[in-house]
């Protein structure tokens, strides 16, 4: 039975603390000086071991970009975000320095680099002796060659570069392929004053057209005439020391284009009009043809239509997903539905696996006949094999097959399993790159090297193993052990002898190390980006939910924190789909991983004094995919309540200063435990989606269209819930968002809801910003928002008081 005498309590604080929080409203805040301190310092560098293993790159990474750079004039187009004065994707810089580190001798030579570069697009030539990477400027993107051997970075292309949907890559000879800005694709188009007319759209009737909720659509003909302009592109042949330059083909808007092992073809994809508003530019119809590298038309291979009617979670029904075999010399692998590509049709083949060879005329013939829906292929060293993956997506359990592709005979299955069941993860393929440039799985001896986390009740284990591809037997090279959090990123030695590792701890805040001949050496020193909080104490634990469905979270204490102390405790917490309670309750985390607190993370509530249950589960267990969402609400209650159960138990939390937060699909999962249950005093909802009949094509793992089932959309919108919410809740969203159905106007109506129904929240809309936030001022002020919701509601509320006993 609910208890209405929370409402009144809640009441009571909103009226007592109203006048502080709307006198914050002018202009961005910033939480304490000691959080903005550690949220504004530059991270670590990232690391990338090159190809032959001898050096390492250290990529230098931006701080928080200022959401003056977030608001640079955007274009909206198909799907797509970009900046037309750059001619590529749009946001802010990133990437902002190069050191190369010598593995043997640990010797770091400074890149010298443009001014206030802004880098993207790195790409290790397959020898390793070469880095291309891109530089933005304000007017352009520029193409730059770094020859790893001297230290010095080349420019080789002034300008013009257009990487919108394909990045500068290496050929097999040792040139560089671009897609460039065609040189005379004339002016902007320019928006017209005055309307030539309505913009229309048209449903012949007699066939479905499921399509999710999708954002930055074209609109009319001036965004169709955008569009044209941006992606069109020119591909270039460029020598790596750019004295050589060839145009290959004709403009078009290519998506791909691609070569052939041999460096005799190229595969390149287009899109063609009409254009369509309804659904993105992957969607739109697509041709794939093989040229010569001089440009001329060898074959078209596909034409495909406009993709605007498929069902939910549907493919095309023609090849799709077309790619080089990566060790033959030509040869195209494709996949083609044989179930209409639709997954409710009953099916005991749903795809193929196709292969056509040059010169790419006949019929193409029939690698394997797949049961389920195809997953993913890849290569293998030194040989023509490839490992196909399928999917069913009914049982979330995948298979993979060893394909023998020039010998013909049957596949080979090697492997079967849930893909949510952690622990049975027998790790994925380490990979090696060809000298033409493709990525194969390694091999020696018929045997691969695979590296998983190695998930086990107590935590992460990482591991390198040696899989035998004619007995399936696997042999363990190496496991983590101890108290750390160590996992293989690249192997040395064919044997597995010798490999690099990343390596983390409660005190080490993540390096590059050398594992060879049973030893173990750093590599790199970085150095912990938050010293201030290395005594934060964080374990893994488990608890039950009432239904006896095992539960996991990752505590985490302050560095103060004494036995016995009762804090206010926040919940974080995203809601996934299970098909069984054994795989809902694995552990997916590491007690042994270093506590990183960075952006507008909810972690930060450990330095005010809070006690944080993160990635508390919340699942919803149920064998039919296809209905699980039906106790979506009922489970995430059950999950809540065990959660603060727990805190109770251990001590640590009283059961009454609670509050949840989530972000997207948790911010979803926020507004419903605040509407179904007491067991919080307040929520912080970030970027979710609240009515899910304006998603009603489907929304997360839910596949049924609001139509079908219409009780269950309602059910499962907490806007139809709003009345109900009598806890003060948060909302806070990206003014930009373009994240599928979490479209800014979501949380502007769930706040006018709870409003209007007399419930406590409040909106902040942060300018420019995405799904998530990036810019400085946004996420410091997201903290403060954050931090005073919760002091005002959570930390400082006071248990309820007891009903009064009834008048005799």
């Amino acid at each position: 039975m609910r208890r209405p005498i929370r409402l009144a309590t809640a009441m009571g604080l909103v009226l007592a603390c109203a006048a502080p929080l709307a006198a914050e409203d002018d202009g961005y805040r910033t939480p304490p000086a000691a959080v903005a301190d550690i949220v504004t310092r530059a991270p670590s560098p990232s690391v990338s071991v090159s190809p032959d293993g001898t050096q390492l790159l250290l990529i230098e990474r931006e701080a928080l970009p200022p959401v003056a750079d977030l608001a640079k004039p955007m274009q909206k187009l198909a799907g797509l975000r970009l900046d037309a004065a750059t001619n590529d994707r749009h946001g802010p810089r990133a990437l902002v320095g190069l050191s190369l580190q010598d593995i043997a001798s640990g010797t770091v030579r400074p890149v010298a680099l443009p001014a206030d570069a802004d880098l993207a697009h790195l790409a290790w030539s397959p020898d390793g002796a070469r880095v291309a990477f891109t530089n933005t400027r304000s007017d352009g993107v520029e193409l730059h060659v770094l020859d790893t051997a001297t230290g010095a970075a080349r420019r080789i292309m002034a300008g013009g570069v257009n990487p919108i949907f394909q990045s500068p890559r290496w050929m097999p000879d040792g040139s560089l392929l671009v897609l460039a800005v065609p040189k005379d694709r004339g002016a902007m188009p320019v928006r017209s004053l005055t309307p030539t007319g309505p913009a229309i759209q048209v449903a012949a009737g007699g066939q479905e057209a499921q399509t999710r909720t999708y954002q930055d659509l074209l609109q009319n003909p001036h965004d169709e005439a955008m569009f044209a302009w941006l992606t069109t592109s020119q591909p270039m042949v460029v020598a790596a020391d750019g004295r050589r330059a060839k145009a290959v083909g004709e403009p078009r808007i290519y998506t791909s284009v691609m070569p052939s092992p041999d460096g005799k073809y190229l595969l390149m994809e287009w899109i063609e009009q009409p254009f369509s508003y309804q659904v993105p530019w992957s969607r739109f119809p697509r041709v794939s043809a093989v040229f010569t590298p001089e440009g001329k038309l060898v074959q078209e291979i596909i034409r495909q239509p406009l993709a605007d009617a498929l069902p939910v979670q549907g493919v095309v029904t023609g090849p799709r997903n077309l790619q080089w075999h990566p060790t033959e010399d030509a040869l195209l692998l494709w996949v083609e539905a044989q179930d209409g590509g639709d997954p409710r049709v009953k099916s005991d083949n749903r795809d193929n696996l196709m292969a056509l060879a040059a010169p790419f005329a006949g019929a193409a013939r029939v690698l394997a006949r797949m049961e389920d829906r195809a997953a993913g292929m890849i290569g293998i060293e030194g040989t023509d094999d490839i490992i196909a993956a399928d999917y069913d997506r009914d049982t979330r359990e995948v298979r993979q097959t060893l394909i023998d592709v020039t010998g013909g005979g049957a596949g080979r299955q090697l492997s079967i399993r849930n893909v949510q069941d952690a622990y049975g993860d027998p790790g994925s393929p380490l990979t090696t790159t060809t000298p033409q440039g493709f990525e194969v799985a390694r091999e020696v001896d018929g045997k691969l090297l695979l590296s998983g986390l190695g998930a086990t009740p107590e935590g992460y284990r990482p591991f390198l193993r040696r899989f035998d591809l004619a007995t399936l037997e696997t042999e363990e090279l190496w496991r983590n052990a101890g108290e750390s959090m160590e996992r293989v990123i690249d192997v040395l030695a064919e044997d597995g002898s010798s490999f690099i590792t990343y390596y983390e701890s409660p005190t080490n805040p993540g390096n590059v190390r050398l594992q060879s001949g049973g030893t173990a050496r750093f590599l790199t020193d970085f150095p912990d980006p938050h010293p201030e909080l290395t005594g934060i104490k964080r374990e893994l634990v488990t608890y039950k939910r009432a239904d006896g469905v095992d539960l996991t979270a990752t505590l985490y204490l302050p560095p103060s924190y004494k036995d016995g102390d009762k804090l206010p405790v926040v919940v974080w917490a995203y809601p996934l789909e299970y098909n069984d309670a054994a795989t809902a309750g694995q552990n997916r985390d590491s007690p042994w991983r270093f506590t990183r607190v960075g952006g507008y993370s909810h972690l930060f509530f450990l330095m005010q004094g809070y006690a944080v249950l993160d990635r508390a589960a919340m699942p919803v267990v149920g064998p039919d995919p296809e209905t699980v969402n039906d106790s979506f609400i009922e489970q995430i209650v059950a999950s809540a309540q065990a959660a603060v159960d727990f805190t109770v138990a251990r001590g640590f939390g009283d059961g009454v200063r609670v509050g949840v937060g989530g972000h997207s699909y948790g911010a979803f999962m926020t507004a419903h435990l605040l509407a179904q249950s007491d067991i919080f005093r307040a929520g912080i909802a970030r970027s979710g989606a609240y009515n899910r009949t304006l998603t009603p094509f489907g929304f997360q793992a839910e596949r049924r269209v609001f139509w079908e089932t219409p009780e269950t959309y309602y059910r499962l919108s907490p806007f139809m819930a709003a009345d109900k919410i009598n806890e003060p809740i948060l909302f806070t969203h990206g003014a930009n968002d373009s994240n599928s159905g979490t479209f800014p106007e979501q949380s502007e109506r769930m706040f006018s809801a709870v409003k209007g129904n007399g419930g406590t929240a409040r909106l902040v809309m942060l300018p420019h910003e995405d799904h998530g936030y990036r810019g400085r001022e946004s996420v410091l002020h997201t903290l403060h928002e954050m931090f005073a919701w919760f002091d005002t509601h959570v930390k400082n509320a006071s248990p309820p008081q007891a009903s009064p006993p009834a008048a005799q």
